[in-house]
């Protein structure tokens, strides 16, 4: 009776294992290339570009208060996250009244992926025509990551309609095109394409020092590699390196202290991440990436501006000290 027992009981445990194992190694259903399948927390419209002769959609939210204030917040997303990791940020700033405004920039998201290179400057009049179809002459911008560099090429192309400016964890601090290499696009293809979902995880956790649980970063995850099994998957992958070449092309590091509309930095004390670090000298790699030291001291060179800096945060500070950077931004942006 017990070998019996044991041999169902091994039997079991085995049908369960080969099950997990199954459940580890089953495919990701695909994403379509503008995220199709993937769900923002808002409703998702599109607004009509041509970019560079090419015709493209940039999709945005644009969720309205209960109680309007008059004003209105655009937000700016970074490189690996789609518009919709804003959500408490939305919810923080709707509750305080404002109207937010929040595009998926032309190569990101839910918005087209062009077939040309992505530059800040494009992406700077793409949102400026998005605030003009929406018939909103001046807004407060708010940033975070790449969406800093292109906050800052925003303000210096375009102050008038800037209220004030808030770079949240941004990068582009430093020029990085001073320490890294130029690397050849179907190089960065090559390696990007050989990256694994877990690999991918790691290097979030690494690179960005993110203080969340494990399953607030799976959406990230999903959201990029879920799109591999689409057989537009190449398309998106031209695109998201397009972003990393323009970042290390295009430079806005020499720019922050010529931007004059009032500025807040609030910076993660954890957050050192550095774009192309691997690929940088040894010897210069542990002094790329000092984020919140370079913004204390951009912040002095600027007319109008100021660094925070929370301790123990990551490059998501929005997500993981969400009770102090509401006091910050809303605080700064009632002067």
């Amino acid at each position: 009776m017990n070998r019996i027992f044991s041999a169902a009981l091994g039997a079991a445990l085995s049908s369960i294992s080969l099950a997990s194992h199954a459940a580890e190694i089953a495919p990701r259903e695909p994403y379509g290339i503008a995220l199709e399948g993937f769900a923002y927390p808002y409703p998702v419209h599109l607004l009509p570009l041509v970019n560079d002769g090419e015709q493209l959609s940039m999709a945005y939210m644009d969720v309205a208060p209960a109680q309007p204030n008059g004003r209105t917040v655009v937000l700016l997303h970074g490189r690996n996250f789609p518009s919709s990791y804003w959500a408490p940020v939305i919810k923080m700033l709707g509750e305080a009244g404002f109207r937010v405004v929040v595009p998926d920039q032309i190569g990101f998201g839910k918005s087209s992926k062009p077939a040309g290179e992505l530059h800040f400057d494009t992406l700077a009049r793409n949102t400026m025509a998005l605030l003009d179809h929406l018939k909103i002459d001046k807004a407060e911008f708010v940033a975070h990551s790449l969406g800093g560099m292109l906050g800052v090429r925003i303000a210096r192309a375009y102050p008038d309609r800037v209220a004030h400016l808030v770079l949240t964890a941004p990068i582009g601090l430093e020029d990085y095109r001073l320490v890294v290499p130029p690397t050849p696009t179907d190089k960065m293809i090559e390696t990007e394409d050989r990256l694994t979902a877990e690999g991918y995880r790691k290097q979030l956790q690494t690179n960005y020092a993110i203080k969340l649980p494990g399953e607030a970063i799976t959406p990230f995850i999903d959201a990029r590699f879920n799109i591999k099994g689409s057989p537009d998957y190449p398309r998106w992958l031209r695109a998201f390196v397009s972003s990393g070449q323009m970042i290390h092309r295009e430079p806005v590091a020499h720019e922050i202290p010529l931007v004059t509309v009032p500025t807040l930095f609030v910076m993660g004390a954890d957050d050192h991440n550095a774009p192309g670090r691997p690929l940088a000298p040894e010897a210069l790699r542990a002094k790329m990436g000092q984020n919140a030291e370079l913004a204390k001291t951009l912040a002095t060179k600027m007319p109008n501006a100021r660094a925070e800096v929370i301790p123990d945060t990551g490059h998501l500070v929005f997500l993981e000290a969400p009770e102090k950077y509401r006091e910050l931004v809303l605080g700064f942006l009632g002067r």
